[in-house]
């Protein structure tokens, strides 16, 4: 059954849950982000690690992990010496398969 303009089958979301969530999405619309997250889906790195998979600097990619945390999209953990980043959010695997099924048939 159609639904009529202004309904849904499923409750809306409010507009400042919206805007939450379009400034989180923009913060991952960058190809060194999602670089980053799909390899963090699979296991925890460190700054270096993750700048040399992105080949970027690692100040760069320090940038980089320090916006998604502010999204609440990582975590780190301090190690000995490093610092080892993981996945905080786990809807981040379902966006990474919905990105990997529609643009990983290069």
């Amino acid at each position: 059954m159609k639904s009529k303009p202004g309904e849904t089958n499923q409750a809306l979301l409010s507009m400042p849950s919206l805007e939450m969530a379009a400034e989180c999405l923009k913060t991952l619309a960058h190809p060194c982000r999602l670089r980053i997250v799909q390899m963090l889906i699979s296991g925890n790195y460190t700054v270096g690690e993750l700048a040399q998979a992105c080949e970027i600097p690692s100040n760069m990619a320090s940038e980089h992990l320090r916006l998604m945390q502010r999204c609440g999209f990582l975590k780190s953990e301090k190690q000995g010496r490093f610092r080892y980043y993981g996945i905080a959010e786990p809807h981040l695997e379902n966006i990474m398969e919905c990105i990997v099924s529609r643009f990983g048939d290069d």
